[in-house]
């Protein structure tokens, strides 16, 4: 899930980095975005067994250009709903430890389906 979050994400035209990943002694780039997966859960149990996994992910976007804090989210969110993900609302404001920037963030989940064994 994570490989395919990313491909989605960077096909927009901004890298995208695991949360936390950046070296703190480094400029951040002017625009990106961040993931963390937040939680697993197994669902939909039949004889003791789930017969899937709903992955959830916090997606950050942060830029030294307000409009695109405003803008790129949603643009992440309909490109993400469009491949199967589920969005939990839409992205709100988050502080940043640089002053250079601002950031939002939403919440996405993808449901892996099992394959049945035989």
């Amino acid at each position: 899930m994570k490989a395919e979050l990313v491909e989605l994400l960077e096909s927009i035209g901004y890298p995208a980095f695991l949360q936390g990943s950046l070296n703190k002694d480094e400029p951040y780039p002017g625009s990106f975005f961040t993931f963390w997966n937040f939680n697993n859960p197994e669902k939909a149990f039949y004889n003791n067994d789930a017969s899937r996994c709903a992955w959830g992910f916090w997606v950050y976007f942060y830029s030294d250009d307000p409009q695109k804090v405003e803008e790129v989210p949603e643009q992440a969110r309909k490109l993400l709903k469009s491949h199967g993900w589920v969005m939990d609302g839409k992205a709100h404001d988050i502080s940043v430890d640089r002053p250079t920037h601002t950031g939002a963030y939403f919440t996405t989940y993808k449901l892996e389906e099992y394959e049945e064994e035989s």
